[in-house]
This record gives structure tokens, sequence and C-alpha cells, in this order.
């Protein structure tokens, strides 16, 4: 496995940008190439909670089990991917920063289980991971930072 880091800053508090990473089913909505999330009905959100997360990668589709094997609301998360391709471990530390939050995105990753040539990537394929991750933090501080959220109240724009 291959370890990269990445950091941004969100204008919103750490309790919001907390609130909505930490809700699984709000990754379809930042990442790119996750497609579909289920979650346990009635499983909340916390400490060792699993849910299924379906992507689109260069070497096909694929599904994961990952768990959350950190959790402390407000300041850290971590996901852990448990079965399917792809192991991985995403953690998300998040500080106050001047009106908003330093998120930064420790990441574990490796290609074992991909199919192909992608398989033997190795770096290559981490590299291709962070790049990846990046346009993902991207996306999630311009989904955070829009205009329709308010304070800490968490709605989807799309209604």
């Amino acid at each position: 496995m291959n370890d990269f880091s990445l950091t941004t800053v969100i204008a919103r508090q750490p309790a919001v940008v907390f609130a909505f990473i930490a809700e699984p089913t709000n990754m379809t909505r930042w990442y790119d190439a996750v497609d579909h999330v289920t979650t346990s009905a009635g499983d909340p959100v916390g400490l060792g909670a699993t849910f299924e997360v379906f992507r689109s990668l260069p070497g096909g589709r694929a599904t994961n089990t990952v768990e959350i094997t950190e959790y402390e609301p407000g300041r850290r998360i971590t996901f852990e991917s448990r079965r399917g391709p792809t192991p991985f471990r995403y953690t998300y530390i998040l500080e106050p920063e001047h009106r908003g939050t330093r998120l930064t995105l420790q990441g574990r990753i490796s290609s074992a289980g991909l199919m192909g040539p992608a398989a033997h990537l190795g770096g290559v394929a981490t590299r291709l991971f962070k790049h990846g991750m990046k346009r993902n933090l991207d996306v999630l501080k311009g989904v955070l930072e829009s205009e329709p959220w308010k304070g800490s109240s968490i709605e989807d724009k799309r209604r």
C-alpha cells in the first residue's frame, strides 16, 4: 500500500464539514467514482458502522465493504475498506481555520484487486488515486461552500 496526504480549506465550520463527510450516502455527491452507497437501515453512522460502496474504476465496476474505524465528531473520521478491490484507508482530519475548516486527507491505497494492466501500476496508481482524490476534495469544497448551504444545516441543493 502507498500513502499520500492532501489538504484543503473549506469555508464552513468543522461540525458542518464533518456531518457531511460522515454520512456515507453523501459520497455520490463528491466522489467521482462512487455511483451508489448502501447503508444498513436503521444503522447509525459512527464507529464500527459498515456500508457498501459501488464504484466505476478503470478496470470496471467494483464494490467495497467499508467500515468507519475512527469516529471523533467534528475532528476525525476514518473509512477503511474491509472487502473488495483497491484496499484503502482514508482518514479525514478536521481543524478549525479562520472562519472555516482545514481538512486533511491521509490516504493509503493499493491497486491490488484491479483488473488488467491497471493492477500492475504500483506507485503510478497511487499518484492517479491521489490526483482523483484531489479532484474529489475540490468538489467537496464547492458543494459545501455553495450558496444553498446555510449554517450547519445540510440540505440537498437539488431539491
